[in-house]
């Protein structure tokens, strides 16, 4: 089955998309988002979910906009991580894939993925920061956990929705 066709389920699928597993079962009930039922379970073609991911703003639930965004505001912080200090962050991210490989074996892809370009700082830092749906889905399972702080974090993420709140208002 070539990669476009992979049938993900719709814990997967939620997690490409960085919502919960229900809003998917939504998503696929509305219409909104195609599938095809596997005995008694939801499964979603990867070339659709991509399709969906990708479709322009207007088309893609307010939520999942937010929440790829404020990803890719935290992921940015990490590339400036990167930036200051290479060694360190991606000893970080190395450790966390290796760890993420023993206690999450069926999420191989993602972890292999991440190994591909784990020990190029430029090929990591274009992943950390592109807005593509490729890059999406991998900061959806990051193994940068740990490399921002709480603090820091927190601040982050009061920032973007800060932003969100006041270009976002309806």
């Amino acid at each position: 089955m070539e990669r476009d066709d992979e049938l993900l389920t719709t814990g997967e699928a939620a997690a490409v998309l960085g919502c919960s597993r229900q809003h998917v079962t939504d998503l696929c009930r509305s219409g909104a988002l195609p599938f095809r039922t596997v005995g008694t379970h939801r499964r979603i073609a990867r070339s659709d979910l991509v399709r969906f991911a990708a479709a322009s703003p207007p088309d893609v639930p307010r939520d999942i906009l937010r929440q790829q965004l404020r990803s890719l505001w935290l992921h940015r912080a990490v590339a400036g991580r990167l930036a200051a200090d290479p060694d360190g962050v991606l000893a970080i991210a190395r450790a966390n894939l290796e760890r993420a490989r023993v206690l999450h074996p069926r999420s191989g892809p993602w972890i292999d993925r991440w190994t591909a370009v784990v020990d190029d700082p430029e090929r990591v830092m274009e992943r950390l920061t592109a807005p593509d749906p490729g890059a999406n889905e991998l900061r959806q399972n990051s193994p940068f956990a740990g490399v921002l702080d709480e603090a820091e974090r927190a601040r982050i993420m009061a920032a973007f929705a800060d932003w969100w709140r006041a270009t976002h208002a309806s």
